[in-house]
């Protein structure tokens, strides 16, 4: 009996097939469970058209996740991290912190999609790609810089206060 696949089995064939099977199979197992239909003229022509329907959408689709990556390949992020004396960073820029800094700017991604093979702990410039539906991946610039804090800029002006202090106490 000549029947077309709903979906893929294993050692039988993949979704879509058109495979003569023993009529046994096809009526008690194949057909009552809905794994497969009977092919004549009229399924046949179903089914291309079904494939037809799903292909289109399926291109339209992977058009609109194309523009968004473009669009998300073109932001670059500046990620503030306090660093020692030597550029090691005190913590590490993690998926966490970059799916943050897209939310910020726009753009909702999950960490998960996000392929960063080690935490950035060093200052400087990386490219992060992210995994996006259809086989689509876009790359985001992270640029992790020194925080300027503003207790140090502070800090001076207070040990000169302090001198001032200490000499008019003493005269």
């Amino acid at each position: 009996m000549k029947v077309i696949l709903q979906e893929t089995l294993d050692g039988v064939g993949h979704l879509g097939d058109l495979l003569n099977v023993a009529d046994g199979f096809a009526r008690n197992y194949l057909l009552p469970r809905g794994k497969a239909v009977q092919a004549d003229s009229r399924s046949i022509k179903a089914f291309e058209h079904a494939k037809r329907v799903a292909a289109e959408k399926a291109k339209k689709e992977k058009l609109e996740i194309e523009t968004h990556a473009k669009k998300l390949s073109a932001v670059s992020l500046t990620m503030e991290m306090q660093a020692g004396k030597d550029d090691k960073l005190f913590g590490s820029v993690t998926t966490k912190d970059i799916a943050e800094g897209l939310a910020a700017q726009g753009f909702t991604v999950d960490r998960r999609k996000i392929q960063l093979a080690h935490p950035v702990k060093e200052l400087g410039t990386v490219k992060v790609a992210i995994k996006m539906p259809r086989d689509v991946t876009a790359t985001v610039t992270v640029n992790v810089v020194k925080k300027q804090d503003a207790q140090e800029s502070s800090e001076v002006p207070e040990s000169q206060e302090s001198e001032k202090a200490e000499e008019e106490t003493s005269a």
